[in-house]
């Protein structure tokens, strides 16, 4: 069974720093479309940053500048880099990856792990 895993997430003061990772058991990420996505409480679940197989990234306006999405395909990893962090990037933060078209491709998800921004 494919199974996605994140770690990294945890409590941490306004302004500091995350590392988030996810990786991969049973596929081989070379060939999907990576992404970070967020779920605060009360709010629907929103696309953070995402990485194409080519290297091509994208970013929410929300997460512009402050975090940033990279890959290690040799370790089948995904990365999210936070930075500045502020008490509304609160959230469970959640790794995707896709393969082939939008409608009939593969879509995988992890569990999330928790982030959470407070003094």
């Amino acid at each position: 069974q494919v199974q996605l895993v994140e770690s990294g997430g945890g409590l941490v003061q306004p302004g500091g720093s995350l590392r988030l990772s996810c990786s991969a058991s049973r596929i081989t990420f070379t060939m999907y479309t990576l992404s970070w996505y967020r779920q605060a409480p009360g709010k629907q679940r929103e696309l953070v940053a995402a990485i194409t197989s080519g290297g091509v990234t994208n970013a929410a306006e929300s997460a512009e500048g402050r975090f940033t999405i990279s890959r290690d395909n040799a370790k089948d990893t995904v990365y999210l880099q936070m930075n500045s962090l502020k008490a509304e990037d609160t959230a469970v933060y959640y790794c995707n990856a896709h393969l082939g078209p939008t409608v009939g491709g593969l879509d995988y998800w992890g569990q999330g792990t928790q982030v959470t921004v407070s003094s």
